[in-house]
Formats: C-alpha cells, sequence, structure tokens
C-alpha cells in the first residue's frame, strides 16, 4: 500500500466551523469544529483554523499524505478566491482566504460557497450520484443553494450564483442583514424559524413550551422537539417556514427544471417537520408540466455535506 490522498474540508458557518479529513472514497476519517464567533479577527479565525489543521494531520496515520485543503463559506468565491460582504459572518467585506490559509498551511487551497461545496457533496457522496441537474438547499444560520446545471457547478458571472436566501418574499418584510427587506433567509433559515417563533408567541395566547426557551438558547433541535410533542407554535412554525420555502422553490424549478432538489444543513435535521409542508406547498404552486416530476428529498449524508463536498473539490482540482 503506498500513500493515499487526504484532503481538508472545511465548513465555515455563523455559529461554527466544521472541518475534517477526507479520503478520496468519500470516508472521513476524522472530523472536528470550533466557533466561529469566538475569533472576531479574521486573520485570528485563519490562523487558528490552521493550527487545527496542522495539529490534527500529526496524529493521523503516516499512510495518508495531505494534499489540500477545500474550504466551503457563504458568500465566497471560486473564481477569486476571496469571501466577499458574508452577512452572518463578522469580519468585513473582502476577506483573501485562499491567499492566507495557503500560507500558514503551504498547500493548495480550494474555495467555494458553502452551499456549492454542499452540492459537491451531494454529487460525489450522496443522493444526487448520476443527476445532471438539481439543486442543494442549505438550511443553517442562513438560506444557501448550490446548483448543479449540466452536471456542472454553476457559479455565474462573479461566482455568486445561488444566492437564494435573498430572493424577497415578502414586500417590506422582515429586515435582513444584507441591508434589504423580506428576504427569504430572514424566514427560512435556524435565524428565521426563531424570529417566526417570537412573532407566533406574541400572537397566540396559549401554552407552549416555547415560552420557558430563553432567545439566545434557542435551537432548531428544540424546536423541533417540542414539534414532536404536539406543541401548536412549533408545528406552526415548520409550516409557515415550509410554506415559504416551497413557494420560492416552485418559482426557482419553474427557471431551472432540476431533477431533484435537496436541503441541508441544521434546520434539515428536522426530517418531516420541514418536508412535509415544503413539499406540500412546492407541488402544489409548481407549473403544471413540472408537477410530479422534482424530486424533493432531505439529504442522504450522514456527516457534513460541506465538509465532504470542500474535500471533493481538492481532489477535483487534481491536487
Amino acid at each position: 500500500m503506498g500513500m493515499q490522498k487526504v484532503a481538508v474540508g472545511v465548513d465555515i458557518g455563523g455559529t461554527n466551523t466544521v472541518y475534517g479529513f477526507v479520503t478520496e472514497a468519500g470516508v472521513c476519517l476524522f472530523q472536528s469544529s470550533f466557533s466561529t464567533s469566538n475569533y472576531p479577527i479574521f486573520e485570528n479565525f485563519v490562523r487558528e483554523l490552521a493550527m487545527h489543521i496542522k495539529s490534527k494531520y500529526k496524529t493521523l496515520d503516516r499512510k495518508y499524505k495531505l494534499v489540500g485543503v477545500g474550504v466551503g463559506a457563504p458568500n465566497a468565491s471560486y473564481l477569486t478566491g476571496f469571501i466577499e460582504d458574508a452577512v452572518n459572518l463578522v469580519w468585513g467585506k473582502h476577506l483573501p482566504l485562499v491567499k492566507l490559509l495557503g500560507a500558514h498551511l503551504q498547500l493548495p487551497v480550494e474555495l467555494t460557497n458553502d452551499a456549492n461545496a454542499a452540492a459537491l457533496g451531494e454529487m460525489h457522496y450522496g443522493g444526487a450520484k448520476g443527476m445532471e441537474n438539481f439543486m442543494v438547499i442549505t438550511l443553517g444560520t442562513g438560506l444557501g443553494c448550490g446548483l448543479v446545471l449540466d452536471g456542472k457547478i454553476y457559479n455565474g458571472n462573479e461566482g455568486y450564483a445561488g444566492e437564494m436566501g435573498h430572493i424577497i418574499v415578502r414586500e417590506q418584510g422582515r429586515s435582513c442583514s444584507c441591508g434589504r427587506k423580506g428576504c427569504l433567509e430572514t424566514y427560512v433559515s435556524a435565524k428565521g424559524i426563531k424570529r417566526t417563533v417570537s412573532k407566533l408567541l406574541a400572537k397566540y395566547d396559549g401554552p407552549s413550551v416555547l415560552r420557558d426557551i430563553p432567545f439566545n438558547k434557542f435551537s432548531a433541535r428544540k424546536l423541533a422537539i417540542a414539534a414532536y410533542n404536539g406543541d401548536k407554535v412549533a408545528i406552526e412554525s415548520f409550516e409557515y417556514t415550509g410554506r415559504l420555502l416551497g413557494k420560492t422553490l416552485a418559482n426557482v424549478a419553474a427557471i431551472f427544471n432540476p431533477e431533484a432538489i435537496f436541503l441541508s444543513g441544521g434546520l434539515a435535521k428536522a426530517g418531516d417537520l420541514i418536508l412535509k409542508p415544503t413539499q406540500f406547498h412546492m407541488e402544489s404552486n409548481l407549473l403544471s408540466v413540472l408537477k410530479g416530476k422534482i424530486k424533493l428529498n432531505l439529504s442522504s449524508i450522514k456527516s457534513n455535506a460541506g465538509v465532504l463536498g470542500s474535500a471533493a473539490l481538492v481532489f477535483m482540482s487534481g491536487h
């Protein structure tokens, strides 16, 4: 047995950064995470990430050769190597991630949008194997969308295609951290559903276990548990979220005509609670020629799809 190639896949989120060592076959040898928000200065964050990668690589079996690092991040451009103006990250506008991380590690670094990374994970190691046209919607702190058209990730002209979280779904709706009002992400995301719950708690007088959870301790998991236990506010918040997501997917499907749409990320872990209403409202708003023709699935990837996809990016680039 010669040396086996391994790549590091990194998924930078507004809350946590997850990284893992992945083989070419898509086996995650090791995965860990640290808090993104603990590092208000970008350079310090990159140094911390590089330290995690170096120290973990030292503990791996010597048969593995680290060939590169792939990173998925919000508002990241594969074409420029920069993260630009990401509203869910605290570091400001122009972040030269590829250059900085590459300098720390002396290894090739590939960068792409976090949802594109999830789409690559789905394509190489998940439910989208063999599909030419599909979408992956990441429901995390915000909402991302990775588009695969004719078998290739669609980057767009500047590398920012797929910003579905910033489709305006409500005229003069909730204010978004992007500076506009009514963006889909302010309703459909971990942050968005939290705001929905607050509104519903104010609207209804009845009992709800959600009244006892402080806003900053609130999580999609706690909400899912409450809904499974029959909490009316929790159930309605998933219904409302699924309605807006389903309608928007029906609109987007009219343009892209995907074979399938995959939901991944923290909010997708709620399973049928989010899938069923989304499916219902997508199907009932679809163009008649598309009805019954678009599969809506939860991601089949059990580990982090962004980590696997970011690692796949390294192997695809021939490193």
